[in-house]
């Protein structure tokens, strides 16, 4: 994929690697190079890649890919979660966090404030610990998780104990990176 695009308005991103946030212009042109989770990676005319939510696809003359509008209701609450889950990719890496062995624990719990309601605890780690996305993965499988029917509340820890290695990968994601 390598789709041209032209700023519709102007747009909040994401810099990647570094998660910086950068406000884009009316008008900036670059292309399109992958789509993941619903997001969108684009590579500025400028050289820098950075990441433009789903959520504004407009800004890039796109529609909101359906990743990005949520899971429908019903259904197991740990499920949907899970299947949240395997929609955040870190946009350096074209395979999914669960594939990639990056959630370590997850908790769904009873909230005490309102029946019928569910708080997420996911535990994660990142493939290294100065991952400069780290704290944009963590806020989007904090909303992703949110987003399921039913979770009032998601928490997520990050953790380093044990540290991530490609063995923690499924087979396919390792086939996809190329590791077999």
């Amino acid at each position: 994929m390598n789709e041209p695009v032209e700023f519709a308005y102007e747009s909040s991103v994401v810099q990647i690697p570094d998660g910086t946030p950068l406000v884009v212009p009316i008008g900036t042109r670059g292309a399109v190079i992958q789509v993941l989770g619903g997001n969108f990676t684009v590579r500025l005319d400028t050289g820098h890649l950075v990441r433009v939510s789903g959520q504004d696809a407009g800004a890039i003359g796109r529609e909101v890919p359906d990743e990005a509008r949520g899971p429908a209701a019903g259904g197991d609450i740990e499920d949907q979660v899970w299947a949240q889950l395997k929609t955040c990719f870190d946009p350096e890496i074209p395979v999914n966090i669960v594939d990639l062995g990056l959630i370590y624990g997850l908790a769904v719990e009873d909230a005490v404030t309102e029946p019928g309601a569910k708080i997420v605890k996911v535990t994660m780690t990142l493939t290294a610990p100065g991952c400069g996305m780290g704290q944009v993965l963590k806020d989007d499988v904090e909303s992703k998780v949110r987003a399921v029917p039913g979770v009032i509340d998601a928490q997520v820890e990050l953790t380093f104990e044990p540290p991530w290695g490609p063995d923690r990968m499924t087979e396919e994601a390792q086939l996809e990176l190329g590791f077999y």
